[in-house]
């Protein structure tokens, strides 16, 4: 997909949500991403194999405030405020989820879980908020792609 096909698809509310990272776009999704203003970040989940370690990297990532509890529901509580980020769409790359899916796959589905009903809130305000997932392995192959 080019620049311009991401431009289109990620300002679409609707389409937004929990997705594949798709192989080999990783420039022109930034590139999509910045041309609308979204803030892009991304969580390297590469050295993530638990709960406690996951809810601390992507805190870290997105800079969350310092009430931020570190457990599920504080997670969905800041992924669905952002007010310290104001913007009129958001993408979040979890890339290298591989060893956090193996060794916490219960955790890692509900982690999976709490990114999607944050897109689903936001999708109210008609607000785009992605999260693609970056994997290599076969503890995602239900994820959709991008389209």
């Amino acid at each position: 997909m080019t620049a311009p096909q991401f431009h289109t698809l990620l300002s679409r509310a609707e389409k937004a949500g929990l997705h594949r990272m798709p192989f080999a776009s990783d420039l022109a999704l930034e590139e999509a991403a910045e041309s609308l203003d979204y803030p892009l970040h991304r969580v390297n989940l590469a050295q993530v194999t638990d709960k406690e370690a996951f809810l601390d990297t992507v805190g870290k990532a997105l800079n969350f405030p310092d009430w931020y509890g570190h457990n599920w529901d504080a997670l969905a509580d800041c992924l669905t405020d952002l007010s310290w980020m104001a913007a009129d769409g958001y993408v979040i790359i979890l890339e290298h989820s591989d060893a956090f899916a193996a060794a916490a796959p219960a955790d890692f589905a509900m982690a999976l879980s709490v990114f999607q009903d944050a897109a689903d809130t936001w999708r109210e305000d008609g607000i785009p908020f992605w999260t693609l997932v970056g994997t290599s392995g076969t503890h995602t192959d239900w994820l959709q792609d991008m389209e």
